[in-house]
């Protein structure tokens, strides 16, 4: 017993000095090296083209828009765990949305700004920039929520709309986030921050979803230490949940009120720019992706957009995972770009 304990103890101790040894010859943590260029600018916002060697061979060009929490980077993690590189691959034109990081000059902005501001300015210089009526739109998480309500607002200027892991019936208690929001004064949250909610307080909340993250984590850092590549793909993912940007107050407090607390989007009831949202205006194809083991954003509140939307072309794709596994997953690089490709090829006329 003596000697084994003894044994895992060099073998832990050859390895945190391997580890060490790697740590140092470590430079820039890289995320999100696909080349792209900005081609738009608005406030904090900046609308990107990725970079394409040849022509794309889709007629109509995808815009990415992924949540306010976190940055889209997730989506473009490195280079073999990319969904924007598979994208690319399979010959898309692709725009993506980066919401930059609010500062307290932005804490009033709202649903209606990031909707039929942002989110529209952005559709339009795409359709513009390529002589279209309508373009197609890719959505993330709360990102999606959003292109939800735009694309029933807009359903004239969005061919097709992919939703991923997205939130649209609140009334779920599923996920602990949920169940929590229910209770939450959400007006107190706001105001205590000054108008500004941290994302380190948002990442926080996140880890108490799953308190043994952070010891998993821990294990899976010192299972890494040895082993480069391991350790790099490690790096990268906290690399990307360090930046965490602050959320603009106005529009956290309407979207955790008006869609966590009273469910509005679902009800007929959500009102954006003095217009009511009405999700049988949603007539775009629609495909929409559900994560079978998403703690964050669970099934039941995603499925349930098929039947409330008045698209007659429509399908619910069920991906075997967990919320961040959809984009950076080994399964995900062989089955969901595929997939959501040949999806919009089958559309692109």
């Amino acid at each position: 017993m003596e000697n084994k304990m003894i044994e895992e103890f060099n073998n832990m101790s050859s390895k945190l000095l391997k580890g060490y040894e790697t740590l140092n010859k470590i430079g820039e943590v890289d995320i999100a090296s696909t080349p792209k260029t900005s081609v738009y600018k608005e406030d904090k916002l900046t609308l990107y083209r990725y970079d394409r060697e040849t022509d794309a061979t889709y007629k109509t060009p995808v815009l990415i828009v992924y949540a306010l929490v976190n940055t889209y980077k997730m989506l473009d993690l490195q280079p073999d765990r990319s969904y924007v590189k598979n994208l690319l691959a399979a010959g898309l034109e692709v725009y993506l949305i980066d919401w930059g990081f609010p500062g307290r000059s932005d804490r009033f902005l709202s649903i209606d700004d990031y909707v039929n501001g942002y989110i529209n300015n952005c559709v339009d210089f795409i359709r513009k920039k390529h002589h279209l009526d309508k373009i197609n739109v890719l959505s993330i998480c709360q990102g999606g929520t959003l292109s939800v309500i735009y694309s029933s607002l807009y359903p004239f200027k969005v061919k097709n709309l992919v939703t991923h892991v997205t939130p649209v019936d609140f009334s779920t208690n599923d996920g602990l986030l949920f169940r929590w929001s229910k209770d939450m004064d959400f007006d107190l949250l706001v105001d205590a921050n000054h108008g500004l909610i941290p994302g380190d307080f948002l990442n926080q909340g996140f880890d108490m979803l799953k308190p043994m993250m952070k010891a998993q984590k821990q294990s899976a850092l010192t299972n890494s230490m040895d082993d480069k590549d391991k350790l790099m793909n490690f790096l990268r993912m906290e690399k990307w949940i360090s930046e965490s940007p602050d959320q603009a107050g106005e529009c956290f407090r309407q979207f955790m009120k008006d869609l966590y607390q009273k469910n509005k989007l679902v009800k007929g009831e959500l009102e954006v720019g003095g217009k009511k949202v009405n999700l049988k205006n949603l007539t775009s194809p629609l495909l929409n992706i559900y994560a079978t083991e998403d703690h964050l954003v669970p099934p039941s509140a995603t499925i349930p957009l098929n039947d409330l939307v008045g698209s007659e072309d429509k399908e619910l794709y069920s991906f075997k995972g967990g919320h961040i596994g959809v984009f950076v997953g080994g399964k995900s690089q062989k089955e969901l770009a595929p997939a959501v490709t040949q999806w919009l090829k089958k559309r692109d006329k």
